[in-house]
């Protein structure tokens, strides 16, 4: 777990979660095929996650791919595979160097041998680290992970009025690390596909046109700075009096 600096800046994350869209959109607008796009993305992860450690960011989660992108085809797929063993063995030995410990979220009983062991191989040998951790969600789905959680907690034979908010957040693939502060989602869509759903409930959410392969120390500060501007209420009364911060106070801010 990372070590939190007592001095930190409060306007500043401790945790931020990215959904890293748009790379076979980059590709397809330099006339490439889209693995050339996904290889770009890694180079913009690389980046970003210099640039969370240097900005004292804690806790870096990134969706490196979801349980839906089963669904795209098995060429583009097989490439990610290999993409990912590829930049693992690439770039591990300088994350390691660098004190960013790799943390695996997701469902890995479905993927290969090779993959879910160059996975858990990363996220062994930077277990000792503790500048900052890097989430790789991988064949995951926020849906997966409270059914995971519900199916956890009954196997350990809870029952139903032992239940409650606290005790099943234990139970989530995530709960090493606080909920995201930050929800980042590049490339232009507007929606959360299905990630983090239970841990992002009172995430702050920033969506940018910038596709993510475009994504580095710019577009994060642009990110931050929104954020930092943000009044975070958790449901109460801001500091104006403001239950909801807009015209309507039906709902919950």
């Amino acid at each position: 777990m990372a070590v939190t600096d007592p001095s930190r800046d409060p306007g500043v994350p401790r945790h931020v979660a990215i959904v890293m869209d748009g790379n076979g959109r980059w590709a397809r607008k330099r006339l490439m095929p889209r693995g050339m796009g996904h290889k770009a993305g890694v180079d913009a992860l690389v980046r970003v996650v210099q640039a969370c450690a240097d900005r004292h960011i804690d806790y870096l989660t990134v969706f490196a791919f979801s349980s839906e992108n089963w669904k795209r085809p098995e060429e583009e797929v097989s490439g990610l595979m290999s993409l990912l063993i590829v930049a693992l063995s690439k770039h591990l030995t300088k994350l390691r160097s660098d004190g960013v410990r790799i943390r695996v979220v997701g469902d890995l009983s479905t993927v290969s041998d090779k993959v879910r062991e160059a996975l858990l191989d990363a996220q062994t040998k930077t277990a000792h680290n503790d500048r900052l951790v890097l989430t790789v969600a991988f064949n995951y789905g926020g849906r997966w992970d409270i059914v995971q959680a519900a199916q956890r907690a009954l196997a350990a034979n809870l029952k139903p009025e032992m239940l409650d908010e606290a005790t099943l957040s234990r139970f989530m693939a995530m709960s090493y690390a606080p909920d995201p502060d930050l929800f980042i989602r590049t490339g232009g869509e507007v929606r959360l596909s299905n990630f983090l759903l239970w841990q992002s409930a009172y995430a702050e959410l920033v969506f940018t046109d910038c596709l993510w392969p475009d994504f580095d120390e710019r577009e994060l500060d642009k990110a931050l700075a929104d954020y930092a501007q943000r009044e975070r209420r958790f449901g109460d009364v801001g500091a104006s009096g403001d239950e909801s911060g807009g015209p309507s106070d039906a709902g919950v801010a």
